[in-house]
């Protein structure tokens, strides 16, 4: 299907894992698409994938993912010399935190490319780098990163299988009929009328420093990723050693959670932004294409807001192709649009400042 299309590089591999599952073959006269899907949407985008792989837009760019990798590593280098060269006094401990800051948001876009084996064709050298970028030059699992993101491009925006939106209902109200259900059930965990304001101070700045630091260590530890955890363990190592040598205990401390901080707000306001004001609903059994166009909204393309955002901005194209490297993004939007414009489907294109207010 379409999903399996979409994940996988080497469908010649994977289809042998297949075999297992067979159950039967459907019976001739039996429609193979479900009622609830979009039978032309469904063939015109086959259509239009068998003209994304004629086209070579899913052959990565070496160079381009080198020069990445080269410019996040350069600056992950001149954090440290900032405080080597110039001292640990306040204006080269600030320029050190915002140097690294760019490197580690950098890296954690890099890594989304590697775990969605996009910058080889290789599969396993994908993952030998996403391992490095991931766990040596962030200090998470990227198996972790996986087993979460892949669930989240499954079904994205559809509750309890997205795991991106299980803050719903806890901490925020997500989507206009949640919202109301939430409403005519009279359950409150938090004060909703108030949470465009609690949302500056919880969800941006504290979402790394704190969630995820405990969970990619508790899901590394339970699931037994133990290469992971080495990988891991490598950049706490290396950090704290480096860093420790310059700083004192409390400004170290300080540093750390500083430029953890600063990382996971600019990683949330961007990640936020693509699919927090779409519609968010229990799984409808949509088709592939229904299902990404429906929870994904797309920024417009400039040369900042694509190295700002990781190429993200090119959300709706990502979620159609998700192995595809998104240098390619920008060529195959305008087919994606014409797909759009064919079956009546909207496709949101916004200004980044635009697409940040929509959040809140």
């Amino acid at each position: 299907q379409d999903a399996f299309v979409a994940f996988h590089v080497d469908k010649v591999l994977v289809s042998k894992h297949l075999k297992s599952l067979q159950i039967g073959e459907l019976a001739p006269d039996q429609p193979s698409i479900e009622p609830t899907k979009n039978k032309m949407l469904v063939e015109d985008f086959r259509e239009l994938r068998a003209t994304v792989e004629k086209m070579g837009l899913l052959e990565p760019n070496k160079l381009f993912f080198f020069l990445h990798l080269a410019h996040i590593l350069l600056l992950d280098t001149t954090a440290w010399l900032i405080l080597f060269y110039f001292g640990t006094s306040l204006m080269p401990f600030i320029v050190s935190l915002v140097v690294l800051t760019i490197s580690q948001v950098q890296a954690s876009w890099l890594q989304h490319d590697l775990g969605h084996l996009s910058v080889f064709r290789v599969t396993k050298w994908n993952h030998l780098l996403h391992k490095f970028v991931m766990c040596h030059l962030i200090g998470a699992s990227a198996k972790w990163w996986t087993l979460l993101h892949s669930q989240h491009h499954a079904k994205p925006n559809c509750f309890q299988k997205d795991p991106d939106i299980d803050m719903h209902p806890f901490l925020f109200t997500l989507g206009k009929k949640f919202s109301v259900e939430l409403g005519i059930k009279k359950k409150k965990y938090m004060p909703y009328n108030h949470q465009h304001k609690y949302f500056f101070i919880t969800l941006p700045p504290l979402l790394f420093p704190t969630y995820f630091h405990c969970h990619t260590f508790y899901i590394a530890y339970t699931k037994r990723y133990w290469a992971d955890l080495a990988w891991m363990l490598s950049f706490y190592i290396r950090f704290f050693y480096t860093y420790g040598s310059l700083l004192e205990i409390k400004s170290l401390l300080a540093y750390y959670f500083i430029f953890r901080m600063l990382e996971s707000s600019w990683f949330v306001w961007v990640s936020q932004m693509n699919h927090i004001p779409m519609d968010i609903y229990y799984d409808n059994n949509l088709d592939w294409v229904s299902t990404q166009l429906q929870a994904t909204c797309n920024v417009e393309q400039s040369l900042f807001n694509d190295w700002f955002t990781g190429h993200l901005n090119f959300q709706i194209e990502h979620h159609l192709f998700p192995t595809m490297p998104r240098h390619n993004y920008w060529k195959v939007a305008p087919l994606v649009k014409s797909l759009c414009a064919k079956h009546g489907i909207e496709y949101q294109c916004k200004p980044l400042l635009t697409a940040f207010a929509d959040i809140v």
